[in-house]
């Protein structure tokens, strides 16, 4: 804590010789993703919160984190109730809390290149109208204060052949360059780093797990790119894979380019391209149109290439999950009961045995017990990591990147015997994967419109758990892609073929267990024959067996007997002649044998 202390302290030097009154930090940096490189950590190196989301406002006087449903334990694991009020994201407005800190007149600072527009501007608006007033800082504050800072990681990007995309770059920027004109505009800011490095079929070592370029971009109508980014960035052969029309500079000449579009009408994303690059286009000249990242849509509907791509990678990853959760049982059965960081290292060793292997698309959550209970949990920011106990479960969400695809699966494992409530609970998610994944929908249903389907037996039960129940997922790319999401918000953007998603839908008691199982499906036109409309699916891609020693067969439908049945005979013919013979194999058959009521 004195560390913290100290921290909070230095930036509060800084804020009172700048006359601000009040901070704000949020867990991003200038491009606003979900996962960031470590120099650019400030929300954890100024409260110690590691999580995924979030962000503190620090007063001269008093600090607050906001953080969302998934963190409310680990905050409090994480950061002093004795320097942070513990307040939640949605709830707990923050131009309120402002507003009950500081006097009318009071200056709000923030980095512009860490919001959104929108959020930028709601904010300015908001604190307007409680007498506040938010202002850009020209330096960001906690770099002022980081004596120790990481130094980013510069190194040249992979050109990612055609053979894994399915279409060349030219072929991209035209197709999306066209769309900007049919919606109006003279040219795009493509801001977020996984859309860019789609658009040119590049990827990067940037940032750990997460294989993009950091970079923006400026794209024409007739399909003519400005890449702004660090040249180190730039491997040899660069010119020649993304074909005539693309132009790099360094991003230190962004400001200039920016103020290079007066007059024209750029459109840009209020949501994922920052602060700072669209207020540069307002106050060089430029007209902005707000609207949505021109790459996401397309980005999100994976082509024939790209789905085989990771239908193959998930078939490999299934085999070396497979063999994990096999070796797993026998060391429970052996009487070795091994660290969340064990476990972590041996299912990464499995993985990076495998083909096309480049790395994890996440850190692992290998939570033993209790630790389950916080659904993002993370073994690599603990001191000491749990050891599995017997008669209780372990929950490992993992994933892999490879250059056919990204994985993403959670599986839920009995150490022992865990006991009738924890079968039921483990019965109840598990019935809700079940119906969302044998939803037939019309075209143009939402993901927000069929999250019920994998709530509704928690609910009933009076039960319900704080995370989203889909996420998109990319190929060879973000391991958490929108624009589309299954999730209890509402959200806009139809599911469609060709999207990969996740169904991961779990069950979380505090201090005592956490149970969630994930698979990936791609929305596809429904096989199924009936009725007078379009009908869509899902087609789970993941293939790896759920644990039947926690299913309370009494509890399940015959229906749902038959898809649990019928997935695991799947698996088991697509999966176990890949196996050794022997162990793995044999293991495989009885994780996959029918289950009867």
């Amino acid at each position: 804590m004195n560390v913290i202390a100290g921290r909070l302290e230095a930036v509060r030097e800084q804020m009172r010789a700048a006359g601000y009154q009040a901070l704000v930090v949020p867990r991003a940096d200038e491009y606003l993703g979900e996962y960031i490189p470590a120099h650019n950590e400030r929300l954890r190196w100024l409260s110690g919160f590691t999580g995924s989301a979030g962000f503190v406002i620090v007063t001269l006087e008093r600090a607050a984190i906001f953080v969302d449903g998934r963190y409310t334990v680990q905050v409090r694991r994480e950061v002093s109730a004795e320097l942070f009020d513990y307040l939640r994201l949605g709830d707990d407005p923050h131009a309120d809390w402002l507003a009950g800190q500081l006097p009318r007149g009071a200056v709000v600072a923030c980095d512009a290149r860490m919001h959104g527009l929108r959020w930028y501007r709601d904010t300015a608006s908001a604190l307007t109208a409680a007498g506040l007033q938010l202002e850009p800082t020209k330096n960001n504050l906690v770099d002022a204060c980081w004596r120790d800072r990481p130094a980013p990681r510069v190194a040249p990007a992979l050109l990612l052949a055609e053979q894994y995309t399915g279409e060349s770059s030219a072929a991209k920027r035209q197709r999306i360059g066209a769309a900007v004109a049919a919606r109006g505009a003279d040219a795009a800011l493509v801001f977020a780093p996984d859309s860019v490095s789609w658009l040119l079929n590049i990827r990067g070592t940037d940032i750990p797990k997460l294989p993009v370029v950091q970079g923006m971009a400026l794209l024409e109508t007739d399909g003519r790119l400005t890449l702004l980014v660090d040249p180190g960035r730039i491997p040899e052969g660069f010119a020649a894979h993304v074909g005539e029309g693309v132009t790099v500079l360094p991003e230190t000449e962004a400001a200039a380019v920016l103020a290079g579009y007066r007059g024209r009408r750029v459109l840009a994303d209020p949501d994922t391209a920052n602060a700072w690059s669209q207020l540069a286009l307002e106050q060089g000249g430029a007209t902005l149109q707000p609207g949505a990242d021109p790459v996401l849509l397309p980005k999100a509907g994976k082509n024939a290439v790209e789905i085989l791509g990771a239908r193959n990678a998930h078939i490999r990853d299934a085999v070396a999950e497979i063999r994990f959760l096999a070796w797993l049982d026998a060391e429970v059965d052996a009487g070795r009961l091994h660290t969340e960081n064990e476990l972590a290292d041996r299912l990464l060793a499995f993985r990076a045995g495998g083909d096309l292997f480049r790395d994890v698309s996440f850190d692992s959550i290998s939570a033993a017990g209790g630790n389950a209970a916080m659904c993002h949990y993370n073994h690599l920011n603990v001191a000491t990591p749990a050891r599995l106990t017997m008669d209780s479960v372990y929950l490992i969400d993992s994933g892999g990147q490879y250059l056919d695809g990204t994985t993403d699966i959670t599986r839920t494992v009995a150490i022992g015997d865990p006991g009738a409530d924890i079968r039921r609970m483990f019965t109840l998610v598990l019935k809700g994967h079940i119906a969302l994944d044998m939803a037939r929908f019309p075209a143009g249903t939402t993901g927000s419109q069929l999250d019920i389907l994998a709530r509704q037996f928690l609910w009933q039960a009076g039960y319900d758990y704080e995370h989203g129940t889909g996420h998109g997922v990319g190929v060879f790319l973000s391991v958490h892609e929108g624009p589309q999401r299954i999730a209890k918000a509402p959200n806009t953007i139809a599911l469609q073929p060709g999207m990969i998603v996740s169904n991961e839908p779990g069950y979380y008691r505090a201090g005592e267990f956490g149970i969630r199982c994930e698979n990936l499906v791609v929305v596809r036109e429904s096989v199924r024959d009936g009725g007078d409309l379009p009908m869509l699916e899902f087609d789970a891609i993941t293939l790896v067996p759920f644990d039947l020693r926690l299913v309370e067969a009494s509890l399940m439908t015959a229906a749902e007997l038959a898809w649990l049945n019928d997935y695991h005979q799947r698996v088991a013919a697509t999966i176990g002649p890949l196996l050794a013979e022997g162990g793995d194999r044999e293991w495989l058959q009885r994780a996959t044998r029918p289950l009867v009521a």
